[in-house]
């Protein structure tokens, strides 16, 4: 029985021809594949991690106010948050070695032109091409992990493993960091960036990946709905990242940011609509089923800033160095790299709620034991807190990519673009729409604790005169002038309540992740609750039988699997 062709235009293109049969490879050679896969993922992910780590260093070394630096991370994630998109045709038009070489090369140039940066306009440059080169890193991670693997095993566990990798690298930068500025400062981070660039290059060359065939896929509407895609990705970052810098209702163009975000967007989506072969297929991903991943998909982006945007910058108010935080960071690192193993042996299509439940219930709990902090907690305190996040995110984000890519497949290889513009959305640009919006808020609630606490503590409040008498005591064996003293103490007594108002605040968005994953928790149990009675009301009450579906479509999306190595989707960072 022949396969009923697919009325979406989506699926005019002719898809590539399948690969070559696997075969399997030595232990040690598995080894090698999967430990380039490492050194790839690292690569890119300590790219991001080295400026959010180090804003106010680089600042420093440049020149600049960390407003201004904050534009370096910007510059590096408006081509991470679209670029993906089309690398995937160029990927499965002009062939894969050809795609490795020359990625892998681009990314090394970079690297030895950041050694001449010298001013803060130079550094911006070179930051968005080293964010435009950085963007296949995370493709040829994912290519060389599920290469020495088994059809059954490559989403199975390459999967989980390189996205646990991706999620690492932020962390580990903040690990190393302190020990690489306190000796070299900004170059030296770029002589380690330049030499992880010249291994993985090496490692490619060394390293086949097995020939897959090449297809013409590309067209120049493509290139035209990428262009506003790209443009509205972009806008978008620019004003998430830097609004809650610069503040949204202070700066005029953060606004137009958006709308510019906002319109290219619309545009992209009539032209796509209008054409016979789209890039992307806009009637699927306005299906039910697709609107609901996208909504998980950003949900736990959302919440998962926490991590990325809540203790990192809370220590930082509170006065904990870069060094008192790597035991921590070092911790996150371990559980992420945990969650991607522990998935494996449990990772199936059916168990994607059950992971995504217990991942919620390690948030929740997670936020929520963030939530009670005060002025005197320190990383000790929160490393079973943020251990827990960490594990969550990298069991979330596997199972989550494992079902948006099977229901890719049942459609046809050409969907697979279309979902990746869901996860490259929810995830690299979801990322920035989260951290702006966490810092947002916190910059809102810390202003408003900070007023209720100067009303509370007035001149004539006993508790402000005992509060301002301990600290003069303490202060009497340094400082012997009286009204010297006493100013100090005041000083000192302003910037404690300045701090606590700051804790305040975080509390309170903490407070609000875990409600707002306690919420998911109780939406997603009720849909598995739903979906659980629909099929015990159908097993009593059986429905009419129905025209049996064609044979042939469920085993082709095994084999369509193993021949996701020549359009798998990016992991989004």
């Amino acid at each position: 029985m022949t396969a009923p062709s697919d009325p979406s235009p989506a699926s005019a293109p002719a898809a590539p021809a399948a690969p070559p049969a696997f075969v399997p490879m030595s232990m040690m050679m598995t080894l090698c594949y999967m430990g380039a896969a490492a050194l790839i993922s690292i690569t890119q992910g300590l790219g991001q991690g080295f400026i959010t780590a180090n804003i106010a260093q680089i600042a420093g070394e440049l020149g600049a106010t960390q407003t201004q630096a904050s534009w370096l991370l910007a510059a590096y994630l408006i081509p991470r948050a679209s670029l993906p998109l089309m690398l995937i045709k160029i990927r499965m038009q002009y062939g894969l070695r050809s795609f490795c070489e020359i990625a892998i090369a681009i990314y090394l140039v970079l690297a030895i032109v950041s050694l001449w940066i010298t001013d803060l306009r130079s550094a911006v440059v070179v930051q968005f091409f080293n964010g435009m080169a950085s963007a296949p890193l995370s493709t040829l991670a994912f290519l060389y992990m599920i290469e020495p693997l088994s059809p059954q095993w490559k989403m199975r566990l390459g999967m989980p493993l390189v996205m646990a990798l991706s999620s690492v690298g932020p962390s580990l930068a903040r690990v190393i960091s302190p020990a690489l500025f306190g000796d070299a400062g900004w170059t030296g981070v770029h002589l380690m960036t330049l030499g992880m660039a010249g291994v993985a290059l090496a490692l490619v060359f060394l390293l086949p990946l097995r020939p897959t065939p090449k297809a013409k896929v590309l067209a120049l509407m493509d290139v035209v709905s990428w262009l506003f895609i790209a443009t509205g990705f972009g806008g978008f970052t620019v004003a998430f990242v830097m609004g809650s810098i610069y503040w949204w209702t202070e700066a005029p163009w953060i606004g137009w940011m958006l709308i510019l975000g906002i319109a290219s967007l619309t545009i992209a989506v009539v032209i796509e609509l209008h054409r016979k072969s789209p890039l992307l297929d806009i009637r699927w991903l306005a299906s039910p089923a697709i609107v609901h991943l996208t909504i998980t998909l950003l949900i736990f982006r959302l919440i998962l800033s926490e991590q990325s945007s809540g203790a990192p910058r809370m220590f930082q108010v509170l006065g904990v160095t870069q060094d008192q935080l790597v035991p921590l960071f070092a911790v996150i690192c371990f559980f992420c790299l945990l969650g991607g193993f522990a998935c494996a042996p449990f990772l199936k299509l059916e168990r994607v709620p059950q992971f995504h439940v217990v991942a919620l219930i390690l948030i929740a709990t997670g936020a929520w034991m963030d939530s009670h902090s005060t002025i005197d907690t320190r990383p000790q305190q929160m490393m079973l807190s943020q251990a827990m996040i960490a594990f969550a995110g990298t069991i979330f984000i596997g199972p989550a990519l494992l079902r948006g890519l099977m229901a890719a497949l049942a459609r046809g290889p050409n969907y697979i673009l279309s979902f990746f513009v869901v996860f490259l959305s929810t995830q690299s640009l979801g990322g920035s729409v989260g951290s702006g919006l966490f810092t947002g808020v916190i910059n809102h609630r810390q202003a408003f604790h900070m007023q209720v606490l100067q009303e509370e503590l007035t001149t004539t409040s006993p508790l402000a005169a005992a509060s301002l008498t301990a600290r003069m005591a303490a202060l009497g064996p340094q400082i012997t002038d009286p009204a010297l003293r006493k100013a100090e103490a005041a000083a000192l007594l302003a910037s404690d309540v300045s701090n606590q108002a700051y804790v305040m605040a975080y509390n309170d968005v903490y407070f609000l992740t875990f409600l707002i994953a306690a919420f998911a928790l109780a939406a997603l149990l009720l849909h598995i609750f739903r979906d659980w009675l629909a099929a015990r009301i159908e097993r009593i009450f059986p429905p009419p039988a129905k025209a049996s579906a064609d044979p042939e479509v469920a085993p082709a999306i095994a084999p369509a699997i193993v021949s996701a190595s020549t359009s798998a989707p990016e992991p989004a960072k």
